[in-house]
């Protein structure tokens, strides 16, 4: 497959897949949601939670198994990260923090809020777009 198609391919995959889960289940496809969500399960049982955290795990699994899939046809591309271990769970504990301020992740605010037209996604996209533009600009020296 032609390195020009593969995020095609893969934007309308999520697409569909948000698109599916909002038509079938009635459920945002957020991340940081829906990790929060089977966390949160799993340290406060609630009664009748069961068919809700058998979509959540499902869903996560299908992040994971999905470049393992595509891995059996292609591979899978090379990943340099630049960044210690410590800077990374450093950024990690900011991202985490920044979706709770935000209500959200980019998945739940950029595809599927601006999907259904949200002004509250559209400001907070805007806001995660120009924080990344920003710390670009700063570790690259470009300011």
């Amino acid at each position: 497959m032609s390195a020009y198609y593969a995020p095609l391919i893969g934007g309308i995959m999520i697409g569909l897949g948000a698109a599916m889960l909002l038509l079938l289940n009635g459920r945002i496809a957020g991340i940081s949601g829906i990790l929060g969500g089977l966390l949160g399960k799993a340290f406060i049982r609630q009664p009748g939670s069961r068919g809700d955290t058998a979509w959540r795990i499902a869903f996560l699994v299908g992040l994971v198994a999905a470049p393992l899939l595509y891995k059996m046809f292609t591979a899978l591309p090379t990943v340099q990260v630049d960044a210690g271990a410590g800077t990374l769970v450093v950024a990690g504990l900011l991202v985490g923090l920044g979706t709770r301020y935000a209500s959200g992740c980019t998945s739940g605010h950029g595809v599927c809020g601006l999907s259904r037209l949200s002004p509250r996604s559209l400001m907070a996209t805007v806001t995660f777009m120009a924080a990344g533009f920003a710390t670009v600009a700063v570790v690259r020296g470009l300011l």
